[in-house]
């Protein structure tokens, strides 16, 4: 049986990161299934699908577990704390 994989240019949150490292604003996001991001590239943070940008981050370490997908990022900039 296959294992469903996707690439995906932007991270849409949902609101349900969390903050693992304040000095750095190092951020981890759990996906259900397996999703690969560009590493150490900026890329764009949005909520959901269909809303506005909110800030860029750079993809440092992508985990593949149990069919999930941990994803740490870095915070390079937000436009808007909403």
């Amino acid at each position: 049986m296959s294992t469903p994989l996707s690439m995906e240019w932007k991270l849409l949150t949902g609101g349900k990161e969390k903050r693992i490292d304040v000095n750095d604003n190092i951020f981890e996001i759990t996906f259900d299934g397996y999703m690969i991001f560009p590493m150490e590239e900026d890329i764009d943070i949005m909520r959901h699908k269909d809303s506005d940008q909110i800030g860029s981050a750079r993809v440092v370490e992508l985990t593949f577990k149990s069919g999930m997908t941990i994803c740490k990022y870095q915070l390079i900039s937000l436009y808007s704390v909403n």
